[in-house]
């Protein structure tokens, strides 16, 4: 009877208007919150739960509706992909941000996703920020600029600026650039946190010169007060589920960082003193100081206009690229997470009310453990490097099959094998025979699942099976490389310029899709939902809870789950 009752409940929403919720609902949210954890794998907002206080995680999984089966359904999970997931509902194949770099077929050069040179960094006229060495997707980058110019499509932001005539206020804040710019959408302001001078940064896409209130935050100096200090345990280390593995061969060891607790940050006068805060959950804490400080000087939720702020939490992505999810660095980082959100939820309540705000947190993509830890359990794993696969003996026999005698692997970018196009056409080739037989030959290498040539993916050939299907929606005809590979799982591949990080993720295998969604506040009802989900649904039932329309390229449902309320 539970059955039929649901199904019922179910049609009858179905069949109402997705607007008509917003309109019957007792008000519009006066604030959107939307927060992105960056590689917070689905998991685990649950696994720590014995140990988080009050106001945070368990807020949101005891107070809002949580969706514990949410899977992205695009085949490349990395920051920039997810997170334009996020923004607008739409695929890669529609969005256009088919990864955090890709090269430009017109100029051969490698570009930064959200790079533009039309613009600078607000005060750094034609320079370029310091370029992280975590982050070396970021090296791409030729220039200070950024835009959401390369973003294709409309996002939530965007619809709700065109809803609301230009009266809401929009704004994305993170650590990485591409976190806050994504979810700002082309119609925000976005602001991030800057490795070189320890502050928050924008670009002259969105000001001129900053507001006073972010010259003061910035004058402040707060990232500055953490000289001489280090990161800590927040409990006493009997407590923790990984407190025998703090020191493991294949963690990344910076430094100065070292990779046992206690992590120092040493000197503001060490290059890497800035980039040290945001591998700690210090990165997290900076951030929602600033976003709280713009809450409170841009007035977010003092008025019947629904406003939006997007804030993207970078220190889960940082800590598990360095040290792994299965670490005693990662544990301690979702443990001063919560403390963070407890932190921000109780300051809106205060400022706005949680009765009024509308929250929604997910995640751009998940992530695997370490492969030397899934090997210590037996797992047959590795690290593998394509860019070196034009000099094995296989593709050296391929490459004298068709009397080429120069390089025909151009270079890898993740998750793209780009091919020498200049040097098909001197032999007077066939581009999809190349990539045919190259993507034959990879799919015989130790760790490689799949290859897949974008000549298939253009020609309709492939079988709609699960997997081709997800990268189907990672393709981009103008941005997309010559070859699709996919690891084993929890194999890693690395672009040439990658440092030893301890883990990556970007494939399609499901610890890369699997995220939270939990939405919360404005009269959220409090369950939880395990049938399967998708990221693409946020855009479009964020879009339903304000009477606006959908971005132009969603591809997601309204979850009538949330419009219920």
């Amino acid at each position: 009877m539970k059955f039929v009752s649901l199904l019922i409940t179910l049609i009858t929403l179905a069949l109402v208007p997705p607007a008509a919720f917003a309109e019957t609902a007792n008000s519009a949210p006066r604030l959107i919150l939307q927060i992105t954890v960056d590689q917070l794998r689905g998991d685990l907002p649950g696994r720590y739960a014995d140990r988080y206080g009050e106001g945070g995680f368990r807020y949101l999984l005891e107070k809002g509706t949580h969706y514990s089966n949410a899977h992205h359904q695009h085949s490349n999970l990395e920051t920039i992909v997810g997170h334009v997931v996020l923004a607008t509902g739409a695929f890669p194949s529609a969005h256009g941000m088919v990864a955090n770099v890709w090269m430009n077929r017109e100029t051969g050069e490698v570009g930064y996703a959200i790079e533009d040179t039309a613009y600078d960094m607000v005060g750094l006229k034609g320079g370029v920020d310091k370029k992280s060495e975590i982050d070396p997707t970021q090296a791409a980058a030729k220039s200070g600029g950024r835009s959401p110019r390369a973003i294709l499509t409309s996002t939530f932001s965007d619809e709700l600026a065109v809803a609301t005539a230009g009266r809401a206020k929009i704004f994305g804040v993170s650590v990485k650039d591409r976190g806050a710019v994504s979810l700002a959408g082309h119609a925000g302001k976005a602001f991030w946190f800057s490795k070189k001078t320890g502050e928050f940064a924008s670009s002259t896409y969105y000001y001129e010169q900053y507001p006073g209130w972010v010259k003061e935050w910035n004058g402040k100096r707060l990232a500055g007060s953490y000289e001489g200090k280090s990161w800590e345990l927040l409990q006493d280390r009997s407590k923790y589920v990984y407190r025998d593995t703090d020191d493991r061969p294949y963690e990344t060891a910076l430094p100065g960082y070292g990779r046992v607790f206690p992590h120092p940050f040493g000197k503001k006068d060490n290059k890497l003193f800035y980039t040290l805060l945001t591998l700690s959950p210090v990165g997290d804490e900076l951030t929602l100081d600033f976003a709280k400080s713009l809450i409170e000087n841009e007035q977010l939720g003092q008025d019947d206009v629904p406003d939006y702020l997007a804030i993207s939490f970078s220190s889960t992505d940082y800590a598990g690229h360095i040290f792994g999810i299965a670490s005693l660095e990662s544990e301690d980082n979702m443990l001063r997470l919560d403390r963070t959100l407890a932190d921000l939820f109780g300051y809106v309540d205060k400022k706005i009310g949680l009765k009024n705000i509308l929250i929604v947190l997910s995640a751009d993509h998940g992530a695997p453990e370490a492969p030397e830890y899934m090997a210590s359990l037996g797992m047959d794993v590795g690290r593998l490097t394509p860019s070196t696969y034009d000099a094995t003996p296989a593709v050296e026999a391929l490459k004298k099959r068709f009397g080429i005698g120069k390089e025909l692997i151009k270079m890898y970018k993740h998750p793209y094998v780009y091919l020498d196009h200049n040097v098909i056409r001197e032999k007077g080739l066939d581009l999809a025979e190349v990539e045919g037989a190259l993507a034959e030959e990879l799919m015989k290498f130790d760790g490689i699942a799949l290859a897949v040539s974008s000549s298939d993916l253009r020609s309709g050939r492939l079988p709609e099976a699960p997997m081709i299907q997800q990268i189907r929606r990672n393709f981009h005809p103008k941005r997309s490389g010559d070859i699709y590979l996919v690891q084993e799982p929890y194999w890693f591949l690395y672009s040439e310029e990658s440092v030893p990080l301890c883990t990556i993720h970007g494939s399609p295998w499901r610890y890369d899709t699997y995220v939270p969604i939990i939405f919360a506040g404005a009269g959220v009802p409090a369950q939880r939902i395990d049938r399967l989900v998708h990221p693409v649904d946020i855009a479009s039932t964020l879009s339903a809870c304000v009477g606006a329309k959908p971005p132009s390229a969603a591809a997601g449902e309204p979850l009538l789950e949330v419009l219920k309320r």
